[in-house]
Parts: C-alpha cells; structure tokens; sequence
C-alpha cells in the first residue's frame, strides 16, 4: 500500500549520500578508520563524555562494556527488565547471569528500589535501560551502585539526544551504549557506540574493539612497521567508515530530528489526551525525551492484538512496545516482573519519525480513537 503510514522511517538524503561519496574516494571503507575516529569525537561531544567507539551495533557495544567492567562467569549483573534482550544476551555471553528487576509504572524505566532488594553476594553491577529513550534514575541508582560497590552501565540504545536533569544522555553512568539502527533517531541503518570519561576503560575496549590488537590506521601512523601480538581475545566490532559518514551527517541533523519529533509527540497528546482506553506516555519533569517511539498503553478491556491488526489493515503501522525479558524462555527466571509483564501486554507503538506530516498524525490519531472504541463496545 502506498499510503501506509510507517512505524518508524530515517531521515537520510544529498548529505548523506554526499559523505559517503567522501569515504569512497578516501580509499579506506573498513573499520576503525579516519572516518570514523571523526565520528567518535563528534559522538563525545555531543554526548558529553571524554571518549567514544564506533561499534558495528549497540549489543556489541554491550559486550564490550561489560568485558571491560570485568564481569566473568558466576557473576550477576542487575538489568532493567522491560527492553529489547539484547540487553540480557549481553551479560550471557560474558557466562554471567542476567538477574531482571520491575520497572516504574510511568516512565517504565527500572525501578531503584527493585534493583536494591534484587542484590546480592555475587552482583557486580547494574545495566539500567532508557526505555524508548527516556533516561532512567541515575541519580538514585548511582547512590546504590556505590553504596554496594557495583557498576552503573547506561543502555542508551533509544535515548541520542534525551537528557536527564541537564544532563546528556551517555554521560549518566559509568559507560553507556547507543544504538544506530534504522529506527532510532539517528541512524546509519546499523551502528553503535560504547562511550566513556574514563580511559582506562575506553584503551582497553578499543583493543577489544579489533580483535585484541590495535586499530590498522594506529600502526599505520607509527614511524615503525608495527607487527601486533595478539595477547587478548577480542572481536570485530568496529563500524564501517561508510556508516560512520552516514552518523556524522546524522549528528549535523539531530537538533532539528529532535525538535520535529517533540511537536509530533505534543500533537499526539493534544489528538489522544481524555480517552478512557487509552493512556498516554509520561515524559518526566526533570527529563528531556527524544520520542525514539511514541507507546501508549491500552485498557486491559482492549484487545490489542485486534487493535494492532485493524490499523494495519488500514495503513497505519504499528507494533508492540518492547520485551518483558523476564518472560523470555533463553533466561529461565522464575520471579515475576508484574509492572513490566503488564506493559508488554498492554503497549501499542505508532508512527513516530520526523517525516510525519500533520496530516498523518492527525490520522493515525483518530483511526487509533476509532478503532479502540470499535473493539471496546463489542
């Protein structure tokens, strides 16, 4: 159909085609290369921190976060549970235990007092996620990370662009990990980034990075023909400097994708605000939300599986929020999350790109209104 209305879309055009002819013509394509280290440093800035890695994803970036932290084999490392799993993949492929904690009711992000009670003798840290973007309560979860000796790792996959008390996010805990994939708010279609102050941490993950040895362009700046050793386990996680142009131009274009997609998210709130089945999403006062995906949550009445289906069938996209992880048959976790076991069969996700013209919001908000009040009165 071509008048569908789609869930999420990029925003790429001349600029980015534009930079990627750039990188041809440099002769260097592959990873880690100069490219990319000029995205890395415009990545920190944005984000505020002294370092920065181009990743080939933000679950790689993950991994690498939690090698660097030390976690190994036995350990248990608290995480957020309503998120996509690749956050829990990526403590088990450390061999550690992912231990899923509930999450607030409003801004769905993980509750500080759940990951307190959920500590034990052998956790070593804390990933909390921004849920859909919205940064978590780093505040509160810094006091007990530290009060317990722990680790506070921020998944930033959705949150480019979000704040939290003035605040970037990615420079809210420890490390933090970003996501480019084609629906986030900056995109190279694939991507991400593992960003840090501290460069202990950031040395080591870089080598991590490429295998265990130092990056190609490193050597090549060396005055020696440099033979590396390899002396660690790493892996290929490096960002192509083809995607790294896409971000570069992605990062000149985040104020105005931020911008464009907060007004798209008032009108929604104008458009859908008073309707008894359904709730909008909370934007906390002390938090700026870069509206990653715009979820509301249906009545318990609503059959959201029927909702979904209807506004498919008639061109708007939609899907579920994200995972309760807790749920998922890989981890094997008995305890219940009820506040994120409720959201994930209760979220509904519509349009939300900064290609939205007015006209589509307006629609996709009243075909919403229409088909939830169908299925309600049968």
């Amino acid at each position: 159909m071509s008048d569908v209305i789609a869930l999420g879309q990029p925003t790429v055009g001349e600029a980015e085609l534009a930079a990627i002819a750039e990188v041809f013509a440099s002769g260097w394509l592959a990873g880690s290369g100069p490219t990319s280290r000029r995205f890395e440093e415009r990545f920190a800035a944005t984000v505020g921190t002294r370092h920065a890695l181009a990743t080939s994803n933000c679950g790689s970036a993950l991994h690498l976060a939690l090698l660097t932290l030390g976690v190994k084999p036995g350990d248990e490392v608290i995480v957020g549970d309503y998120t996509f799993p690749a956050t829990g993949h990526s403590v088990m492929w450390t061999g550690a235990r992912p231990v899923f904690t509930d999450v607030r009711p409003d801004t769905w992000t993980v509750d500080p007092a759940a990951v307190e009670a959920a500590i034990t003798p052998r956790t070593v840290g804390i990933v909390a996620v921004d849920v859909f973007g919205q940064p978590a309560d780093y505040d509160e979860l810094r006091v007990i990370a530290d009060r317990h000796g722990l680790f506070l790792v921020e998944d930033a996959a959705c949150s480019a662009g979000a704040a939290y008390k003035g605040r970037p996010a990615g420079s809210l805990a420890d490390i933090a990990t970003f996501s480019f994939h084609g629906r986030k708010g900056i995109t190279a279609g694939e991507g991400g980034a593992y960003v840090t102050d501290r460069e202990d941490l950031s040395s080591h993950a870089r080598k991590l990075l490429s295998y265990g040895v130092e990056s190609a362009l490193n050597r090549a700046e060396l005055s020696h023909l440099a033979i590396p050793a390899f002396t660690d386990l790493g892996y290929n996680y490096r960002l192509s400097d083809v995607a790294a142009a896409i971000m570069i131009s992605q990062l000149d274009r985040l104020p105005d994708l931020l911008a464009t997609k907060r007004a798209i998210a008032a009108r929604y709130g104008e458009l859908l605000k008073g309707h008894e089945l359904i709730t909008l999403p909370y934007e906390a006062p002390d938090r700026e939300h870069p509206w990653q995906s715009y979820v509301v949550t249906l009545d318990a009445r609503v059959d959201r599986g029927a909702v979904a289906m209807e506004l498919r069938q008639r061109g708007v996209q939609c899907t579920f929020g994200t995972y309760a992880s807790h749920l998922q048959p890989l981890y094997g976790q008995a305890d219940r999350c009820p506040v994120s076991a409720d959201l994930f069969v209760r979220h509904l996700a519509i349009p939300m790109h900064a290609n939205l013209t007015e006209a589509q919001v307006e629609t996709v908000a009243a075909t919403l209104v229409d088909v939830v009040g169908s299925f309600a009165a049968r």
